[in-house]
């Protein structure tokens, strides 16, 4: 590109001799349009020198950051592994929780018994807390001290009902056509659950330990 703006300056300037030597105008005339010629070549020269230098400064940006894009999901997948890994140990050490203001010795808490039925498992395992009392339920039962202290160390096995915040005896007639969840009487207690005032498991569980 650039010996062809050199060639037609030169021819520019000879022309423009020429027209002085021998007084026409056409050569200069033509001068004049060879040099307009050589100077769009220039121009148009230069704007693809800088669309050249624009597109080899983009190149690296677009690699960096396709690096970076590279690096972000790299890093992305262990993130969620780790959310999965950490979801999945929550919902395996997931354990029956008491009601707020009755949290017992985390010691005392009874280990889940692994040879239990899978639906019982299931069933048990959904209960967090004894809900509150509402119209319907029967009365609680006044457990005596001494009862009280046996009943709390049994993992002899009641009955809860969902969303009721009773225990049962299996046997209880106020279960009547209800779906029950079995639990050891001393998790019961641990989760806030009362003894059945009508049944009255904590006296009849007492009795027969004592």
């Amino acid at each position: 590109m650039l010996y062809i703006v050199l060639v037609l300056v030169l021819a520019a300037l000879g022309l423009l001799v020429t027209a002085l030597i021998t007084a026409t105008s056409l050569w200069a005339w033509i001068s004049i349009g060879l040099s307009v010629l050589a100077g769009l070549l220039l121009v148009l020269d230069w704007l693809r020198r800088r669309r050249r230098a624009a597109a080899a400064e983009a190149e690296p940006a677009e690699a960096a950051e396709s690096a970076e894009d590279s690096e972000d999901s790299e890093a992305a997948e262990p993130a969620t592994e780790t959310a999965e890994t950490t979801e999945e140990k929550d919902v395996e050490q997931t354990t029956l929780l008491p009601k707020a203001g009755e949290l017992g010795d985390p010691g005392d808490t009874p280990e889940p018994d692994v040879s239990e039925d899978a639906s019982d498992t299931e069933k048990t395992s959904t209960i967090t807390a004894a809900p509150a009392v509402r119209d319907g339920d029967p009365p609680e039962e006044q457990t005596s001290a001494d009862d009280l202290v046996i009943v709390s160390e049994l993992e002899d096995e009641v009955v809860v009902v969902d969303e009721h915040p009773r225990y049962h005896l299996t046997d209880c007639g106020w279960l009547a056509g209800r779906d029950t969840i079995p639990i050891a009487v001393g998790e019961a207690r641990q989760l806030g659950f009362t003894p059945c005032g009508r049944c009255t498991p904590d006296t009849s569980l007492a009795a027969a330990h004592r």
